[in-house]
C-alpha cells in the first residue's frame, strides 16, 4: 500500500501513510476470532484451557455442560488456532494453543473480568 490524500483537507491531518495498515484478509482473521469469542461459555473453556490441558470429560464437569456442547466449542476453538490437541491412548487431551494469538486473548480475557491466573 502507498500513501493516500484524503478527500477533505484538515490541515495536520490531511495525508496517511497506510503502508503499514494490515490487509482486509488480517483484519477478517481478528473479526472471526472476536466473533468466535462472542460466546461467554466458549471464553470459559478456552479460559481453563490456558491453566491446564484436560480431556472433554473433566472440561464437561468444569463448565457443567454436556460432552458434545463442549466437544462443539472444542473444534470451532481448534479450527481457530486458539487451542491444541494432542492423543494419548484414546483420550483425547486439549490445551490452549501455544501461539502469541491465544496468549493475547487468555491475557486480554483476564483483564476485562479482572481475575489473575492462578499459576502467578
Amino acid at each position: 500500500m502507498s500513501d493516500i490524500h484524503l478527500p477533505h483537507d484538515h490541515h495536520e491531518n490531511s495525508f496517511i501513510s497506510v503502508s503499514h495498515m494490515p490487509d482486509v484478509g488480517q483484519f477478517q482473521t481478528a473479526a472471526d476470532i472476536l466473533k468466535l469469542l462472542g460466546d461467554a461459555s466458549r471464553i470459559r473453556i478456552f479460559w481453563i484451557l490456558c491453566h491446564c490441558e484436560t480431556c472433554v470429560t473433566n472440561l464437561s464437569a468444569m463448565v457443567k455442560m454436556s460432552s458434545p456442547a463442549v466437544s462443539h466449542h472444542l473444534r470451532q476453538l481448534k479450527a481457530a488456532g486458539l487451542v491444541s490437541a494432542r492423543r494419548d491412548g484414546k483420550e483425547m487431551y486439549y490445551t490452549a494453543a501455544n501461539k502469541p494469538e491465544a496468549d493475547l486473548l487468555h491475557h486480554t480475557i483476564e483483564q476485562m473480568i479482572q481475575i489473575s491466573c492462578p499459576m502467578e
